[in-house]
This record gives C-alpha cells, structure tokens and sequence, in this order.
C-alpha cells in the first residue's frame, strides 16, 4: 500500500508540475492524454482552472472538450480498421447488442450520453463502438464533444458554487451509486426525446 502510495504521490506531482509549463492549455493536453492513452485526473484538472481563473470558464471547457474529440481519434481508428474484434474482445455479447442496437436508434445521443458521465462510465467502448457501427467522422467528433462539453460545463458551474472539491465528492456518488445515477439520467433523456418527437408530431401533422 506504501508503495502504489508514493507512486500515486509521484504521478500528481508529475502532472501538477507538467500543468506549470503548460500554462491556459492544460486542460486541452490533460483531455487529449486522457482520451487517446491511460486515463488522467482531467475532471480535477478543468476544476481547479476554473476555480483559478473563472473569466475563462468558456475557454477552458471548450478547450477541454476539444482535446477529448481529438484525442478519442486514435481509439476511433483502431475499432475502424479493427472491427467487431476489437469491439468483442472487451465486453459481452449481450452489452456487444445493446450498444449496437443503441446505435441504430439514436446514434448521436449513443456516443454523446456516455460521454456527459464521468467515471466509471467506460466511454472508450463506445468510442469503439461508434468506429465498429460506421457512425460518420464528422458525427463523432461532434457527439464527443457535445457530451464533454455538457460534462465539463456542469463541472465548472458546481466547482464555483460549491468549490473544486466537488469534484471527488461527485466521483464518490457515480461510485457508489452508478445505477441508480444512470437510470435517473437515461429516463430523463428518454423523457425529453418523447417530448421531442410528440412535439414534430403535432408540427408536421395535417390542419
């Protein structure tokens, strides 16, 4: 335990430290390491920017937002050139279905909501997923960043209300309770795309 410890001790000081050269375009390299190799501490990197310095709220979530759509790029292609392998290799035939099926449905908001949710939410899979079922590049890059922007925008707004350290306090909730974090997100998007569609309906039904 002392020795993972230290280890983690080092890694946050190795970041911190890199984070002092970087400068404004921290959260932008942060999102794209995070996205396109091992996962980073970006939810507490955006926060404490913007805790710092919230006259560019704006900047450092749309930066944010932008490295995580570029940096997903890598993982894109290899589930393109890859295939279903790649895909099958990592998770079960039946969530393999879901995620397939949810794809045919809803293809922007199948990428998209995944990627408004923080940890432990597996965004890489469907990251894979959406080079596997052939979504468009252009709609990848969008649906990445909508979500991460949705996340990251939510993040700075409750980092300057309550303080940067909602941040673990938030990573605890998903944790502990992430089905039940889930099912209240799913059924309130469910909800809104029913409104939604009742609403064309009635737009474009005959008067």
């Amino acid at each position: 335990m002392k020795t993972i410890a230290h280890f983690l001790a080092r890694y946050t000081a190795w970041i911190w430290a890199l984070l002092q050269h970087l400068g404004i375009w921290g959260p932008f390299v942060i999102a794209f390491a995070d996205s396109a190799l091992l996962g980073m501490p970006v939810d507490a990197i955006v926060a404490t920017y913007v805790y710092q310095n919230h006259r560019r709220l704006l900047f450092y979530v749309v930066m944010a937002s932008l490295g995580s759509a570029l940096g997903s790029i890598p993982l894109y292609l290899i589930g393109y050139l890859g295939g279903e392998k790649v895909l099958r290799k990592r998770i079960s035939e039946e969530r393999f279905m879901r995620i397939h099926r949810s794809f045919e449905q809803h293809e922007f908001w199948a990428l998209m909501f995944p990627g408004m949710l923080p940890p432990p939410m597996p965004f890489k899979i469907f990251v894979l997923g959406a080079a596997v079922f052939e979504m468009r590049f252009r709609d990848f890059l969008a649906a990445v960043f909508a979500g991460r922007f949705v996340r990251f925008m939510t993040l700075s707004l409750l980092t300057l209300w309550f303080g940067p350290q909602i941040v673990s306090v938030t990573l605890t909730v998903f944790q502990r309770h992430f089905g039940w974090v889930m099912g209240a997100v799913t059924g309130g998007i469910l909800v809104w795309l029913l409104m939604r569609r009742n609403k064309l309906r009635r737009k474009n039904a005959p008067q």
